[in-house]
Parts: C-alpha cells; structure tokens; sequence
C-alpha cells in the first residue's frame, strides 16, 4: 500500500506552481491589484453604494486569470474532454490534491490569493457543477447552447434551491409551478441565490405535483433574468463580503416547456448530481486552508520573540499542544479525503460499464464518507484560523494577516455545503443501518 501521490500529480502540481509564478502572481501584483488581497480587500472588492455587491474591477481582475488558467489548459481540468477538460481516470483523487495543494500552498494559500480565491469559488481549477447539470440532465438543444456560452462567460446561472423559509430539506418547498400554455408559471420566492447580481438564468426548483415533504413531483426550470414577474427583492449582507447572494422573488413567471432541465417532477436529482464531488473539493480546500493557518502558526510562534526571557512563543506547550492537536487532524482528514476520493473515482470506474449513474451509487455506497470528511473539514478549518488568530495575538485579529477572513469565509461552509448537523445524521444513518450498504442488514 502506497500513500505517496503519483508521479505524474506530484508533476502536474509543480506545473500549475509554474503557472502561478510566471502568470498569475505578476498580474496579482499588478499596478494596485493586491488591494484585493491585503488589509484593504473588503473594501477594495465590495461596491457598499451599490447593495454590497461585488465592485465590476475586482470580477474583471478574476476574469483576467481565469482567461489566463484556460489559455494554459488548467481551468477546465475537470470537464468531459468535449468541452475541453482532461477527464482523468482518477479525477477525484487529482482534484482533491489539486484543492488541498493550493489552499496550503506557503506564498498563495489560505483559499486567498488570485489563483485560488475561494471566498467566489475563483481558482485557476474551475470547479463547474452547473455543467455537469446541463450535461447530464439537459436536453440537447440545451447542452449544445448553454454549455459552450457558459464557457464563453455569456450563460450564468443561480442554483435556486433554498428558500426563505426552507433550507435544509428542500422537499418542503413553497415555491410552485403550473402548467399552462404550453409552458409553467412560478410563484415564490428563493434566498441565497449566489451570483444573482449578474447571472443570465435563474436554475428554479418548484413543485409541480406532490405533496409537501415528498422526493417526487419537483421540476427544475431555467429562468431568464428579465423574465416577467421575476424581481430580485434583496442581496443579504454577510459575515464576509461583497455579497452576491440575492432573494428572489416569481410573481406568476411563465417559463415554456423548453425552460425544463431534466424531467418533470423528477428536478431534485440535478441537485444531487455532483453534491459529492462538490463536498469532497471543498473539504480539500478546508484541511489545506487549515494547514496554511498552523503553518503559519508555527513560523510566527518560532519567531516571535518573549521579552526578558530569551525564549520564543514556540517554547511554551500551551502554544504547542493546541497546534499539535489540530496539525494530527489535519493530516488524518488529508488522509480520508483522498482515501475517499480514490474510492469515488473507483465507483466511476465501475459504472462507466454499466448503466448505472454514478451519482447515484456514490450516494448509496459513500455519501457517509464524503460526510465525514466534509462536515469535520469545514469546522477544522474555522478552529485552525482561530487558533492562528490567537498565536499571532493582536496583528492575527487585525486585517494585516488572512486568518480573520479564513475565518469569516469558512465559517459559511459550516452551513452552505449542507448544514453540518445534516451531514452527521447522514453519517448516523449509515452507521446504525437506516440507510446505505448496511440497510438490509441491520435489524431494526
């Protein structure tokens, strides 16, 4: 049994460094880009005149690198070879690497920097979820169009699942959608629809048949921004901003049928079509953040000095032991990400024989795992950037150092990747038989 990374991704990692060096780092220190990066990158990036939304500079500077990682072939690394991806054989395993290497990176880690800027899910390694949607769910009219324009930048659309007064179990949805005219007409209202400040379409899941707390009977349908009837009510300031995550309201929006993705009364299976490979990127970049923090921990407790005493921070255990708990985490979950990862791409593998989605079988067989690693990830992230702000005392409270903005931006993984308490009574359910492999089993 071997744990190294292969040859070939130790390899690909030193190539995307390269990259970064020779590309992306001189455009970070451009003119007055790093603005964006330093003590005054809140400010720098939020247009607070203008709902808190995101300034049109900083999203241009993101699109500049963006367009640099794909001139290169890195940005679509994950995509289906036909739409320009590498489709690698082990693609789980690399993106997870990939993920981990560049939030714990020394110079550019952190989840801040503009090669990987994870407060918009930015990275110079796209992460696309709403193209496997499409390519997997969406008609061929809709794959031949949409996808290539929102390659191009010119399609963007919200992922319109939670509601105002539904998050986490999303069958009891208000939202509702009738047939008529040959098309539906929405009533009600979506919150937290990320990028809705200048996306194209609204993805809007409602009910179109069924009752409450039912899987069955939710329709997914692509809603054009300039739709009648569709207003965006408010964007919801945030722990860390600019925001773009709007409330939107459908007051009797018509769609026609041609605005359905997948099948009608079956919507809800677009959103568990790449949960799981969502979930284990981000707890990649979770434990390689929360490396990045005790690293750096570690150099400011060697360094700092203690007056009077010819000692450092690092030779008290009470600054030690806290890194030494939180450092074993790290490397265990590093380990179970990937071990995880490596079991995904093995079920891929299985299906790509069968007729069996992998999505699917990935929940049945390993949605537990995906859980574990997920839910402990995004929490340890938030103790290390604490832990960090406390080691390096007043300047890691202060906006000169990343750990408050780790912090701040982490934290929402806590809720927004599936609430942590979600995750664990998954994992509860698989442990105890109420579901996954060991259902038949269990008696109970």
């Amino acid at each position: 049994m071997n744990f190294d990374l292969p040859k070939e991704l130790r390899t690909y990692l030193q190539s995307i460094d390269t990259f970064i060096d020779q590309k992306i780092s001189p455009l970070q220190h451009k003119d007055d880009n790093n603005r964006f990066f330093d003590h005054r990158r809140e400010h720098a990036r939020t247009d607070w005149d203008k709902q808190g939304n995101p300034r049109p500079e900083w999203e241009q500077l993101l699109k500049e690198a963006r367009e640099l990682a794909d001139d290169a072939g890195f940005y679509r690394f994950a995509l289906p070879r036909e739409y320009g991806g590498q489709e690698h054989p082990n693609n789980n395993v690399w993106m997870s690497a990939i993920r981990f290497h560049l939030a714990s990176h020394p110079v550019y880690g952190g989840g801040l920097g503009l090669a990987n800027d994870l407060q918009n899910e930015h990275s110079i390694i796209g992460n696309f979820p709403d193209v496997l949607m499409v390519h997997h769910f969406g008609s061929e009219e809709q794959r031949q169009v949409l996808i290539p324009a929102r390659l191009r930048g010119q399609f963007r659309m919200t992922f319109g699942l939670t509601e105002p007064d539904h998050g986490s179990d999303a069958t009891f949805m208000s939202t509702t959608a009738h047939a008529i005219r040959d098309g539906f007409e929405i009533s009600g209202a979506k919150k937290w629809q990320t990028g809705a400040h200048h996306c194209t379409h609204f993805l809007i899941f409602a009910r179109t048949s069924g009752t409450a707390g039912s899987a069955r009977g939710i329709t997914a349908f692509l809603v054009p921004r300039d739709t009648p009837g569709v207003r965006i009510a408010s964007y919801e300031w945030t722990l860390n901003m600019p925001t773009d995550h709007a409330t939107v309201e459908l007051d009797r929006a018509w769609v026609p049928s041609s605005a359905v993705v997948g099948i009608v009364d079956q919507g809800l299976a677009l959103a568990q079509t790449f949960v799981h490979e969502n979930r284990i990127r981000q707890a990649a970049s979770s434990c390689g953040a929360a490396k990045y923090c005790l690293d750096r921990s570690i150099e400011r407790a060697r360094s700092r000095q203690i007056w009077g005493e010819g000692k450092t921070l690092a030779d008290n255990q009470a600054i030690q032991f806290p890194v030494v708990e939180l450092m074993t985490q790290v490397e265990m979950l590093r380990l179970l990400i990937l071990k995880t990862s490596w079991e995904m791409d093995r079920v891929v593998a299985d299906c790509r024989s069968t007729s069996k989605r992998p999505w699917v079988e990935i929940e049945r067989q390993l949605s537990d795992r995906v859980a574990m690693c997920n839910f402990w990830a995004n929490r340890l992230c938030c103790q290390a950037a604490d832990r960090a702000i406390q080691i390096h005392g007043g300047d890691g409270y202060s906006r000169h150092y990343p750990f408050e903005h780790i912090y701040r931006h982490f934290r929402r993984y806590r809720i927004t990747e599936g609430a942590e308490e979600i995750q664990m009574r998954k994992i509860a359910a698989y442990l105890f038989g109420f579901a996954g492999p060991q259902k038949k089993e269990a008696k109970i």
